[in-house]
């Protein structure tokens, strides 16, 4: 047992990889074919403002998905930003507080409350039993959050809203290629939200969609993102910029072209830590419900300290030391975050799930780029810790105070 601990390289072991394995290292398709694109757009000299590599993408993505409309945007968080407004959101937006904090900013930027709702501990998704509860006369709509590559409960939401006359977005940045009792996420409320950011499954070196089949909706959205414009000179409407550029729309029609590959290592890998990590006690890897499409993209691990005997932070710290640069994910809440955290400091009392859950999970390193011998060297690694883990918590408490002392 001793031995094993000290391998590890907090203990000044040697670290297992000399080189950083990140959480999020970029899928990349054919370079040839992104280099003949490039050039394409370097010959025709139409780098930007609705080119066709952009007309091309968001076709695809609709035959992809199945949804009428596909309106692509230089990221995620404008288009979040743009689909709110479109949508004319005001007042208060219930949400998670358990995401990524531009799910909260892109309400808050335009004035509009982000009220956190807590979380179904199960799925680590905004309980729709507890939606109702946070509904007040300011209340104009609920986003909700697509997590893990994997969707909400999406009927339970659309039976809230439609009982209390809402409008339903849904943040969709981990969830494309993914289906919900067999149809696309993509065709849910009235709209959706991609996210084609570098480190997610499918990129566009940085980019986003809204997806609807909405058709005035679409249409609004599209003059939004071009600041109004309906033709040279003429605006009809109040807008920004928003538009993707030629570049993003060929790595991302360079990426479509190898989703199946992404798709089938994603797959392997996620299988390959299932059998490595299955029977550790006191370690959860959430897993994928096989019969829907799914991405694969995200291994999420809970940490239970009580039975490992060591915290998530500290399982983290023995990770990082190996080049292992597991994340996690969504600490510590965007209700522990400014300005929300000044505007509401007692939400903790609301949020008990997320407040257990952000101290418990962990994001670990998949994608095309890593190896299956590297998973295994990873799993070892926390196999380790769980066979060890209230030793290693009392040798790393005794380094601690030997550092202080």
């Amino acid at each position: 047992m001793i031995d094993n601990i000290s391998e590890l390289a907090i203990f000044n072991g040697k670290p297992k990889f000399n080189a950083q394995l990140h959480v999020g290292c970029p899928n990349i398709g054919s370079r040839e074919q992104l280099f003949d694109r490039m050039n394409i757009i370097l010959d025709r000299k139409w780098l930007t403002n609705y080119g066709p590599f952009v007309q091309q993408l968001e076709q695809k993505i609709c035959e992809h998905l199945n949804v009428k409309h596909c309106i692509a945007m230089c990221n995620a968080t404008v288009a979040l930003e743009i689909a709110i407004r479109a949508l004319e959101l005001k007042g208060e937006v219930i949400i998670p507080s358990f995401t990524f904090i531009a799910s909260a900013h892109a309400l808050q930027w335009q004035e509009i409350t982000p009220v956190f709702c807590d979380i179904d501990p199960q799925t680590h998704m905004i309980d729709p039993e507890i939606i109702q509860s946070m509904i007040t006369p300011k209340t104009t709509g609920i986003m909700g959050v697509h997590l893990w590559g994997r969707p909400c409960n999406i009927d339970a939401i659309v039976k809230v809203a439609k009982k209390n006359n809402l409008r339903i977005l849904f943040d969709a940045a981990h969830a494309f290629y993914v289906s919900y009792k067999g149809k696309m996420i993509g065709n849910f409320g009235d709209a959706e939200v991609l996210s084609f950011h570098a480190t997610k499954f499918f990129n566009t070196f940085e980019g986003g969609a809204v997806v609807t089949n909405d058709d005035m909706l679409a249409e609004k959205i599209r003059l939004m993102k071009n600041f109004g414009f309906t033709g040279f000179d003429k605006v009809i409407y109040t807008g920004t910029n928003g538009k993707m550029s030629e570049a993003s729309a060929a790595m991302g029609l360079t990426n479509l072209e190898s989703i199946d590959d992404f798709i089938s290592s994603n797959y392997s890998n996620y299988k390959l830590y299932q059998k490595e990590l299955s029977g550790c006690p006191g370690l959860q890897l959430i897993g994928y419900n096989e019969k829907e499409k799914n991405n694969f993209h995200y291994i999420i691990i809970e940490i239970d300290e009580h039975t490992i005997g060591i915290n998530r932070d500290d399982v983290i710290s023995i990770l990082h030391a190996e080049n292992i640069l597991a994340r996690r994910y969504f600490y510590p809440g965007c209700h522990n975050m400014e300005p929300y955290r000044s505007y509401n400091p007692h939400a903790k009392l609301l949020l008990p799930e997320t407040e257990r859950l952000a101290q418990k999970v962990i994001a670990l390193p998949t994608g095309i780029s890593i190896s299956s011998s590297e998973i295994e060297i990873i799993c070892k690694v926390l196999r380790n810790v769980v066979e060890n883990g209230r030793e290693i918590n009392n040798l790393l408490k005794h380094k601690q105070y030997s550092q202080i002392g």
